[in-house]
């Protein structure tokens, strides 16, 4: 095995933590929870559509939007490539690695076959650096893994070009240009502005606080939307999955999002931002009452009106909470 010098880290998130190991080895100094906040990853959404077989939400920004954010912020510049054939893509990669550069790529998470198989769910947009290889397998550093791991040529490949929704087409990047001087305090007013922005303000009826209300008053309905009490207990049961499970951290990214205003205020000088992260802790413990409750009533079958709306009132009370909050959040930068 042909390997790279390569620090491999566990991380809250798969892209951020991806984005953050790859600038890290590329010389720049950040933590995970500053390429986060900085590239506005806090977020929420709520989604109904025929690309889906039931309604689902969101608690980040969409894949790929770290790393494009974080490449305005802080001028930094990446190569990054689709294929439309997956040979190509497969001997760029390799080219890329014999050069002996680490190479992040997107992939099916599902394949990753070293992490245990109750975690591997089929997502399309899990991202993992690629960091060695020889005749039958490649050596991944996985932020969801403890240690780095290696897969089987065949099974990557596979991984790498997987059709359907947001399918990875091979996608691949590392970073060829960071800045000397990097002005990191406009770079977090920034990536503030833009998450609290996207919270309060925009007029879209699922975005932001916007949608979290939109969750509330719809999941007293989702037993009209599902199969039967079975279909339904998975889903209520998702709840909890997508908030302390999918590499958020735990609390949906509420947590990571309460370290990056820690280290912001310690960067700006700025008490008030320390506040801030203070009450955003508080609100991922609401978060995280809220996941163990779904995980509670959807593990009992305890799915009737009562408790849907308990349910709905939560998740209600944590749409005011964090109007409140990101309304003061975007005073305070703007």
């Amino acid at each position: 095995m042909k390997e790279i010098v390569f620090e491999h880290k566990m991380a809250a998130h798969c892209e951020s933590g991806t984005v953050t190991a790859q600038l890290n080895h590329a010389g720049l100094e950040i933590t995970e929870p500053m390429v986060f906040g900085i590239a506005s990853g806090i977020f929420f959404g709520y989604f109904e559509s025929s690309n889906f077989p039931f309604p689902m939400f969101i608690v980040r920004n969409r894949p790929g939007s770290m790393r494009k954010n974080i490449a305005k912020r802080l001028g930094v510049k990446f190569y990054s490539k689709d294929f439309r054939k997956p040979q190509k893509g497969i001997d760029e990669l390799d080219r890329l690695l014999a050069e002996g550069r680490p190479v992040a790529t997107q992939v099916d998470f599902y394949y990753m076959e070293f992490l245990p198989e109750f975690m591997r769910t089929h997502v399309n947009v899990h991202f993992v650096n690629i960091i060695g290889k020889n005749e039958n397998t490649y050596l991944v550093s996985d932020s969801y893994a403890r240690q780095k791991a290696e897969l089987a040529v065949e099974t990557l490949n596979k991984a790498r070009f997987v059709g359907g929704y947001m399918a990875p087409k091979g996608f691949l990047f590392y970073p060829k240009y960071i800045p000397e001087n990097i002005d990191f305090d406009k770079a977090i007013i920034k990536g503030i502005k833009k998450a609290a922005h996207d919270m309060i303000k925009l007029p879209v009826p699922f975005i932001g606080i916007k949608g979290m209300r939109k969750f509330a008053k719809k999941v007293t309905g989702w037993p009209e939307l599902a199969r039967d009490i079975d279909h339904l207990s998975h889903e209520i049961m998702k709840i909890n999955v997508l908030l302390e499970d999918q590499g958020t951290g735990g609390a949906g990214f509420r947590f990571l999002y309460a370290t990056f205003l820690q280290q912001a205020s310690q960067k700006l000088k700025d008490s008030q931002l320390e506040g801030m992260s203070k009450r955003m802790m508080l609100i991922g413990d609401d978060w995280r009452n809220i996941s163990y409750f779904a995980a509670k009533i959807g593990k009992n079958r305890d799915l009737g009106k009562e408790r849907l709306e308990e349910l709905s009132q939560m998740i209600y009370n944590m749409a005011d909470q964090e109007q409140v909050f990101f309304t003061e959040l975007y005073k305070m930068v703007k």
